[in-house]
């Protein structure tokens, strides 16, 4: 990783707080609340052929996220849209990725925070894949974590809160360190939940199972291979998954936006063979997200 720029180095412009600024001048006080806090929301998108895909929706997800931390931002949905696609121009992004992120400032260093100035940055870089792509097709290695996702009633779980990622670092740094690439993690109730930052499927006798998004993102990219595998006529089934039953499922996959379609061939001591089902709806989801009628291009806002 001795290649990878610092990303508070890195040459260009973002969009922050209403208008593009110079990317290293994008600052935030240290004592700000979202740091401490951790009164921030955020969004993960990718720019395809320079285009968002479903850009409209991660907007949405971003302000409702914002509503639940009862955080108002101060621009509307369409300038927030529009912004991101500037943010992508602003570096000459054609594929890649877009972060925007809300939080709060640092006029008030307190769990209050009623009168803290709601920050809104957008920042767009090239990437071309979360995963390694020489090894995708092959299927990545999944730990079993030791942190579960908390219960509605614990914490936002509706919302893309910064907070609730703290357990997911702890979780995928963890799995790095025995030699994963990721790891899986079970809900508060012991159920099968997701991977660190996406959502898991499994395969068994040609159908699709999934766990029920009560405690954790229903993720926009979930949705989309839903609805693909669908269109294929495999069935889905949405339900509580044991984790006693990953013995039984022959193929396993993860769906975001960072992580696309991506293959599983292990989780701890279950194995999985990467297969038809797998690597048709991965070619799916590639051809979907790259099609011109699934990509909006908005005009700036006024």
């Amino acid at each position: 990783m001795a290649d990878v720029i610092p990303f508070d180095m890195r040459d260009g412009s973002l969009w922050f707080d209403g208008k593009l600024v110079p990317w290293k001048d994008a600052k935030t006080h240290v004592l700000t609340h979202g740091l401490h806090y951790g009164s921030c929301v955020f969004e993960g998108e990718r720019f395809y052929n320079g285009r968002i895909y479903k850009l409209a929706e991660h907007t949405a997800r971003l302000f409702e996220s914002a509503r639940i931390l009862g955080m108002k931002i101060p621009y509307t949905e369409d300038q927030i849209s529009a912004a991101c696609m500037e943010a992508g121009k602003a570096q000459d992004i054609v594929d890649g990725y877009v972060r925007p992120v809300v939080y709060r400032g640092s006029e008030m260093m307190a769990v209050s925070a009623q009168n803290t100035k709601n920050h809104v940055a957008i920042a767009a870089w090239r990437w071309a894949s979360y995963f390694d792509p020489s090894t995708k097709l092959k299927g990545i290695r999944l730990d079993i974590s030791k942190w579960h996702r908390p219960g509605p009633d614990m914490a936002p779980t509706n919302a893309k809160a910064a907070g609730l990622y703290m357990i997911c670092t702890l979780s995928k740094h963890e799995a790095e360190s025995k030699g994963y690439a990721d790891a899986l993690m079970f809900d508060y109730r012991g159920y099968v939940a997701e991977a660190t930052g996406a959502n898991i499927f499994f395969v068994k006798d040609g159908k699709l199972h999934t766990p029920i998004a009560d405690c954790f993102l229903n993720g926009i990219t979930r949705q989309t291979v839903i609805e693909l595998a669908k269109k294929r006529q495999i069935p889905v089934v949405e339900r509580y998954i044991e984790p006693s039953e990953l013995a039984t499922f022959s193929e396993c996959f993860l769906t975001g936006s960072a992580a696309e379609v991506t293959p599983v061939s292990e989780i701890g001591p279950y194995r999985f063979k990467p297969g038809e089902i797998s690597e048709t709806l991965m070619h799916d989801y590639s051809e979907e997200v790259r099609r011109p009628d699934s990509q909006v291009t908005l005009k700036k806002a006024g």
